[in-house]
């Protein structure tokens, strides 16, 4: 550790601090918060920039950027009065009147690096967080820690008392989804406490990707619940929740596997290590300053990527339509295969019909044939003119019978060849989506290809960047010799007229003498 003291000089020199002394000063007690009382620390933002500064006991802690930095303070009030004296005064005002605050600002600034290094580590390394990551685990406790903050106390022996998972129970009662959640943690075996429930419940909640929105149905209940359960000036209770709730948001894009039953959730957590997130004060602020050079190559690269998005967008567009095109057709093909079979059920029903006209026209046939015998039995009996009638109307009968036939079998004809031109129909549209298909394979090849073709072409830029410049370098430095070598000759020159014209003057003198 390397350290210089804050006096008279007015000089204060950041170092990390390592984790053996921050499980010292957490080993102090077992029972205290590491983020509030005398053993562990309160911050408090002395100013409205990027660089807001809290405190850490003794040390003075400041955010820049993604870094935590330490500062010894040996004598807060004398260096600050030679010093900063305005600031000490505000930052001990603000800080004797509302401690509270100094908390919320100091587990919000935890909790945005913390977020912060989760989400660039599962981008970097594109891989599923698991219970051993270590931000993880300060995510959990800072975490736990914020929704303890201001946490009311139990009133009394008899009272009741307010734990953290009562309150998150009562989240089910307002979102169906929590409810499945909310029993796979009261089914737990190996968690015994409130305590491992809650964490437990936190822990599936972010597996799930729900925290950010049931920790939103928990603040809603602001009016209603939370003043039940926090004092005035607790995390959940000020505006800085909101910016708790946009930072979980963004850990929807992290995915986690953790395994419950091989955590042991009932006892202490551990303690954050502060030197995953604090730098060194000496590092030169202009280490990322970029040059003109590299400025006009990440423009030129930044062109390249705007182009090839366009086209990419382009592509993309161009895939949508033929995918609608796709859907289009699939459902006009899905009608007709509906129109089809509608179609062959009623050539079925005809058929149906056909066969009992068929069979009804035969036995009538054959009742005709029996009437038939019959006249002819009665014509010698009977009378002639009632027999004339009798087979005249038999005879219109079986003419009725018999268009009725034919009606039936166009019929049939006409069905049948609806149902050819329907397979015809079906057929070609069958082959449209087949073609179809193939174009949009197609298309995606070709996109595949430009891909390809885009990465060399942006490579081949590179290259010819980076002798582009190393020809303009060289060329600048053959301009600043030609220059010299300008220089150089004007001045010979000027020496030489010089030279002539005293030898002119002394030419002439020697003649006149």
């Amino acid at each position: 550790m390397r350290m210089e003291n804050l006096m008279g000089n007015g000089r204060v020199m950041c170092y990390i601090v390592k984790k053996p002394l921050i499980e010292k000063l957490y080993s102090k007690t077992d029972n205290v918060n590491p983020l509030k009382g005398q053993v562990g620390f309160r911050m408090k933002p002395i100013m409205s920039s990027s660089n807001d500064t809290f405190y850490l006991c003794n040390f003075r802690v400041s955010v820049n950027g993604d870094w935590l930095c330490l500062k010894e303070l040996h004598d807060l009030q004398t260096c600050e009065m030679s010093s900063i004296p305005a600031r000490s005064h505000n930052f001990k005002e603000a800080y004797e009147h509302d401690p509270a605050r100094v908390e919320r600002t100091n587990l919000v600034n935890l909790c945005k690096l913390i977020v912060k290094e989760l989400i660039e580590s599962s981008v970097q390394y594109g891989r599923m967080l698991d219970s051993d990551f270590v931000p993880l685990q300060h995510f959990f406790i800072v975490l736990e820690h914020a929704l303890h903050h201001g946490l009311r106390p139990k009133k009394g022996l008899l009272g009741p008392k307010k734990e953290l998972w009562d309150l998150l129970q009562m989240i089910e009662k307002s979102n169906n989804e929590a409810c499945g959640m909310t029993t796979s943690v009261r089914d737990l075996p190996t968690v015994k406490t409130n305590l491992g429930r809650a964490r437990a419940w936190i822990r599936l909640a972010l597996m799930q990707k729900k925290l950010a929105d049931y920790l939103k149905v928990l603040i809603d209940l602001r009016e209603t619940v939370l003043h039940e359960y926090y004092e005035p000036g607790s995390l959940l209770l000020s505006e800085d929740a909101v910016v708790l709730l946009g930072l979980l948001l963004g850990l929807n894009v992290v995915d986690c596997n953790l395994c419950l039953k091989e955590e042991d959730l009932d006892t202490q957590q551990g303690v954050i290590d502060f030197s995953l997130y604090l730098r060194s004060g000496s590092n030169n602020i202009n280490d990322n300053i970029v040059t003109e050079t590299d400025a006009a190559n990440i423009t030129t690269v930044l062109d390249q990527k705007n182009y090839v998005e366009e086209l990419n967008r382009h592509l993309s567009a161009t895939i949508t339509n033929l995918q609608s095109r796709l859907d289009a057709t699939t459902t006009s093909n899905t009608l007709m295969k509906e129109e089809l079979a509608l179609t062959q059920s009623a050539l079925e029903k005809a058929q149906e019909e056909l066969a009992a006209s068929q069979f009804n026209l035969k036995k009538d046939g054959d009742k005709e044939s029996q009437d038939m015998k019959g006249l002819k039995l009665s014509f010698n009996s009977d009378a002639c003119s009632a027999t004339e009638d009798a087979i005249a109307e038999v005879k219109l009968q079986l003419a009725e019978e018999k268009n009725r036939r034919l009606d039936l079998d166009k019929e049939l004809e006409l069905q049948s060849c609806m149902r050819a031109e329907t397979e015809v129909a079906l057929k070609l549209l069958e082959k449209d989506v087949h073609e179809k298909q193939d174009t949009i394979v197609s298309l995606r090849k070709q996109l595949e290809d430009i891909k390809i073709i885009n990465l060399e072409m942006y490579r081949k830029l590179q290259v010819i960047f980076v002798r582009y410049f190393r020809h303009y370098y060289v060329y600048c430095s053959f301009l600043g010799r030609i220059s010299q070598a300008d220089n150089l000759l004007i001045n010979a020159i000027s020496k030489t007229s010089m030279k002539r014209c005293e030898l002119t003057t002394c030419s002439f003198l020697l003649s006149i003498s």
